[in-house]
């Protein structure tokens, strides 16, 4: 029977700060922490899966944990989406992409006005939901675009739909990925259209330009080995197409878990590779902890009917790539410690992994599970511990 993995990124979902937390600004940071005492919060499938026996997640019941699982440790230097699902697929990033506390430099924002055609607002560090109420009428009524960024290696680029269509801000947020390289080479670029009137609503349709990956990942050694690869929601724009056979955007959520459903009762052999990016961009960032809590909530009711779309030879993979703790006067990324849980008739119950120290280790057991060399990729397997 072909064997599949479903690898499912829970965007943010960190389980505490990490030693170097410090660092960062993020001590005391804890993301699941902030959530799981909500009366909002109800996961009975992550806690019978193990969530909450891993170190340092919470309390665990008495029940026995059903999946084997770890607390995963990040080597990469950084806490944001790109180096964190790039690290998962077994690419650790040994220096840090550039930010911009103080905003972009002068000349390269005129750099861009000249290429885009169309003047700058902002250009400073701001909440994204923040900065359209502040400059959306303005942007509206110029045709202008706001150009803002945060604590993350990101030059994130807002405009009205009316005003810019959704197709030019793509083109716009193209030219400044061409642009953003060698010293200002960003980790993302990001598209963020917004419709509507004051206060403005932000649109499903943001787009993320990241950079290519600096070397193969899990994803280009099972494609040239001639397993399926898919990316669901914005895996495609993390790993800027490299290695992806099938990409399925998603609007958010729900539709992410919906494809995800529909793509479980599909035959293929290999990798599908799944990131859920409400936890983090609609509440994470926007420091909702009961909207955080429910998001989870409904995350567990939809795995309960997931698990039963297991076939006999599929691994389900839970994790995560940072935390956002939304209980912290900042709004950006946690330096955490993420979540790992491993499932599926393969895999033996109960095994505690204990603190893996990389995410990478997941690359590599993924690789080993179908029988590939991990060569050349970072992290090292743990599967023979896991495996029936």
């Amino acid at each position: 029977m072909p064997k599949r993995v479903f690898l499912i990124v829970l965007d943010s979902l960190g389980i505490g700060a990490m030693p170097d937390a410090d660092r960062f600004g993020d001590e005391g940071s804890h993301t699941l922490g902030a959530i799981c005492h909500h009366e909002a919060f109800y996961a009975p499938t992550l806690s019978r899966l193990g969530l909450f026996h891993i170190e340092g997640a919470g309390t665990a019941t008495q029940e026995a944990a059903v999946a084997s699982y770890a607390r995963m440790q990040e080597m990469s230097a950084g806490k944001d989406t790109t180096v964190g699902h790039w690290e998962i697929a077994g690419c650790i990033s040994e220096h840090a992409f550039p930010t911009y506390p103080n905003g972009f430099p002068e000349e390269l924002i005129r750099a861009f006005e000249r290429v885009c055609g169309r003047r700058v607002l902002c250009n400073r560090p701001y909440s994204g939901t923040q900065v359209i109420r502040d400059y959306g009428q303005q942007a509206r009524d110029s045709g202008a675009l706001i150009v803002y960024t945060s604590a993350d290696s990101v030059f994130q680029i807002a405009a009205h739909e009316e005003s810019i269509p959704v197709q030019k801000l793509y083109r716009c947020c193209e030219i400044a990925r061409n642009m953003l390289t060698g010293e200002h080479g960003v980790g993302r670029v990001i598209a963020r259209p917004f419709t509507g009137d004051y206060p403005f609503t932000r649109t499903p349709r943001r787009h993320d330009y990241s950079l290519t990956p600096p070397k193969d990942t899990i994803l280009d050694r099972l494609n040239s080995h001639g397993y399926t690869t898919i990316g669901v929601g914005k895996i495609n724009d993390i790993f800027a197409g490299k290695g992806i056979a099938e990409s399925y955007p998603t609007q958010n959520n729900a539709h992410g878990m919906e494809l995800t459903r529909t793509l479980m009762d599909r035959d293929f052999e290999g990798l599908c590779f799944i990131n859920l990016v409400d936890f983090d961009m609609t509440y994470g960032h926007r420091n909702d902890v009961e909207g955080y809590a429910r998001a989870v909530s409904a995350f567990d009711a939809w795995l309960a009917d997931a698990l039963k779309g297991l076939r006999d030879e599929d691994v389900l993979i839970i994790t995560a790539d940072h935390g956002c703790d939304p209980s912290t006067p900042s709004t950006d990324h946690s330096r955490e410690y993420t979540p790992l849980l491993i499932y599926g008739k393969p895999i033996r119950s109960g095994i505690n992994l204990g603190t893996r120290q990389c995410f990478a280790d997941i690359a590599a057991t993924v690789l080993a599970y179908f029988g590939i060399s991990s060569d050349g990729l970072d992290g090292s397997s743990f599967l023979p511990q896991i495996i029936k």
